[in-house]
């Protein structure tokens, strides 16, 4: 963490991010460098195709992105929205509606990604029928545990009488 609460976008360091196929991104954490505690934010980067995660959404956290340059489709439910710079986007926690940003232009798509940092989180994946139990930063994971939701049990599975 950096004692000075400011930090400019030409500073970031990008990490890379995605399993090196379609989801591929790199990531310039902004937050924790200037010492943010209840917002996360980073800046995104996607080249042409790229998605940086897989259609989701979150019970806890809510999400917003403000495109920066490149454009790009939102998938968010049921529809898909094209974006642009200055596009806002919304994405509540807990609204149901699962969405994924991919770059569908030829050259990279930026954006701002701008999430409360509520913990713990649990994520529902629809396209791939998981869900996500995730307590701790990205950084300091302190549990993560993703499931198939087909794997779910009853609550009192194999609890014993003692």
């Amino acid at each position: 963490m950096n004692d000075k609460p400011v930090i400019n976008i030409r500073e970031l360091s990008y990490a890379e991010h995605g399993d090196g196929g379609r989801f591929q991104a790199k990531l310039g954490g902004v937050g924790g460098a200037i010492g943010a505690q209840r917002l996360g934010y980073n800046i995104t980067v996607l080249a042409p195709g790229k998605c940086a995660f897989p259609f989701h959404l979150h019970h806890a956290n809510e999400e917003m992105f403000f495109i920066l340059e490149g454009v790009g489709t939102l998938r968010y439910g049921e529809h898909e929205y094209p974006l642009e710079q200055g596009d806002f986007v919304a994405c509540p926690a807990a609204s149901g509606k699962a969405h994924q940003i991919r770059n569908t232009g030829t050259t990279d798509l930026k954006y701002l990604a701008v999430s409360t940092s509520q913990d713990p989180d649990v994520c529902e994946y629809p396209d791939s029928n998981k869900v996500a139990c995730l307590s701790g930063s990205r950084e300091h994971r302190k549990l993560s545990l993703i499931f198939k939701q087909s794997a779910a049990v009853d609550y009192f599975e194999d609890e014993s009488e003692r």
